[in-house]
């Protein structure tokens, strides 16, 4: 894990911004609508409702 990151991505449904893992091993709902952020994929997150927004150090 020594260069994953974390992701600051807006949610494209409700606009919420949230800060997640580039590396999640389970699904990420958006914590106002509900709808996923992102799903593993064995590796890298697959962001499917979110757009990055900014890459935190």
């Amino acid at each position: 894990m020594g260069d994953a990151k974390f992701l600051r991505v807006t949610c494209e449904d409700c606009g919420h911004v949230a800060i997640i893992f580039e590396r999640a091993s389970t699904q990420i709902p958006c914590s106002v609508c509900g709808a996923t952020l992102a799903r593993p994929a064995g590796g890298k997150a697959e962001l499917v409702g979110s757009t990055i927004t900014d890459v935190l150090e």
